[in-house]
């Protein structure tokens, strides 16, 4: 379905030609209908689908001749990263039309808090991350009599981030006339209760919640921590193609200790994370964007929300905490309609990791050993340590009890397994680029 068939404003349709929209996305095609009609909307979708786009595009166009003064629409967001995005999209889909915005976020100098006070006041659309807004709401410097769309964006987000009674004041200064649009990858209880006290009869979407895009190919190396840095030099150096490249590591510390690993290799490294002042943070994604730097190491500060056109490789330097952190950091690659290649470097002790969030998404990831030049790889044995239980209702890993029964089961590589059970033998052949 192309853009043109939903009978949006002819100058939102020109400026999103520019950007090279031409066909719809799924969650666009189904969630644009809805919110012209005015209804109250729940979209689950999983991340690099167009979500954003979907939402301001219909919002947009109710506002483009509108000759109502004030803030109109606001959106929440969990992050500034994801704030400053948002507010860059509606910057190129508005173009052509008279319709205003403005970032709120945490983290800047201090000095732009009159700037945002005056925005809450006279610009069109609001995107704010929860507790900088509250802090102006506290000071009665929000004015939002005028208001006509609620978009909680990444919502299930904001819940783990304990954003929940701060969306609750934030909603309680909002009119009760509004349209509220919400869009979350997953639905947890939160939600649910968030959905009854604040919505009118909402549509549903639901599109392949907590699954990686079918255009990733994924695969996970064999491999001890003190390989790792060989390993992706080795599997870099070569590939002239993988222009950009994110590696994801747990913590903040070891940012550093994996830049250290693979710089002065005769590509470009940076590092983000939230230890960085937001201005910084800006310039190395603004590097990454225009290809001036080649490989981005972040902590999961990049794994939702954040924009990032062709990411040919992503890099799991260890193994997710969860199900949910894992589709969301590969799923920084094959956003819209490309393909891509996730990796994730796998030691023993994340072996039962793995394999739990196999079950979960429902995949059986192809195992690979390291070249030999490089070391040896662990045997596969994701039922040798069991340091941590995984709960497949919240997706979440916690302490397990000692008394844990070790497992073994081996299965020949090409064996499909039910359930994402993926206890097949690596193979030394790595994945074709």
């Amino acid at each position: 379905m192309t853009f043109n068939e939903f009978g949006l404003d002819e100058r939102i349709l020109e400026a999103i030609s520019y950007m090279g929209f031409d066909k719809a996305t799924p969650i666009q095609e189904q969630a644009i209908p809805h919110i012209l009609k005015g209804s109250d909307l729940i979209a689950c979708a999983q991340t690099g689908t167009g979500k954003t786009a979907a939402f301001m595009l219909p919002v947009l166009h109710k506002l483009a001749d509108s000759k109502i003064k004030g803030v109109k629409a606001l959106v929440v967001v969990p992050t500034r990263e994801l704030a400053v995005q948002i507010e860059q999209q509606i910057q190129g889909f508005s173009y052509f039309v008279p319709v205003s915005s403005a970032a709120i976020y945490g983290g800047g100098t201090g000095n732009e808090w009159e700037q945002e006070k005056s925005a809450l006041s006279h610009a069109d659309i609001i995107i704010a991350t929860p507790g900088k807004l509250i802090s102006h709401i506290n000071v009665k410097n929000t004015n939002f009599t005028k208001l006509q769309f609620l978009i909680l964006d990444e919502a299930d987000r904001m819940m783990d981030m304990g954003f929940y009674e701060d969306i609750l004041k934030i909603i309680s200064s909002l009119p009760k006339e509004r349209q509220t649009l919400m869009f979350s990858a997953t639905m947890p209880p939160k939600i649910r209760e968030l959905v009854k006290l604040n919505m009118v009869n909402p549509s549903e979407i639901s599109l392949a919640i907590s699954k990686p895009s079918e255009k990733v190919l994924q695969v996970a190396y064999l491999v001890n921590d003190d390989h790792k840095a060989s390993l992706i030099h080795d599997l870099i150096k070569d590939k002239p193609n993988y222009e950009k490249i994110i590696i994801f590591s747990s913590t903040k510390k070891s940012i550093r200790d994996i830049i250290r690993g693979i710089s002065g290799k005769g590509y470009t490294v940076e590092g983000i994370s939230s230890d960085l002042e937001q201005q910084a943070r800006e310039e190395v994604l603004n590097k990454f964007k225009a290809n001036l730097v080649r490989v981005i190491v972040a902590t999961d500060v990049l794994a939702r929300g954040i924009d990032i056109k062709d990411v040919d490789l992503v890099i799991n330097y260890n193994v997710p905490g969860d199900a949910e952190d894992y589709v969301h950091r590969i799923g920084r690659t094959a956003r819209a309609d490309a393909s891509g290649l996730a990796m994730t470097l796998v030691n023993e002790e994340e072996m039962y990791k793995l394999s739990e969030i196999q079950k979960v998404i429902e995949a059986d990831i192809p195992k690979i050993n390291i070249p030999e030049h490089i070391g040896i790889s662990p045997e596969w044995n994701p039922g040798r340590k069991k340091s941590n239980s995984y709960h497949r209702s919240s997706g979440k890993f916690k302490s397990a009890s000692s008394g844990n029964k070790q497992g073994k089961s081996k299965k020949k590589f090409g064996h499909k397994p039910k359930q994402g059970n993926s206890d097949n033998k690596p193979s030394n052949k790595p994945p074709k680029s």
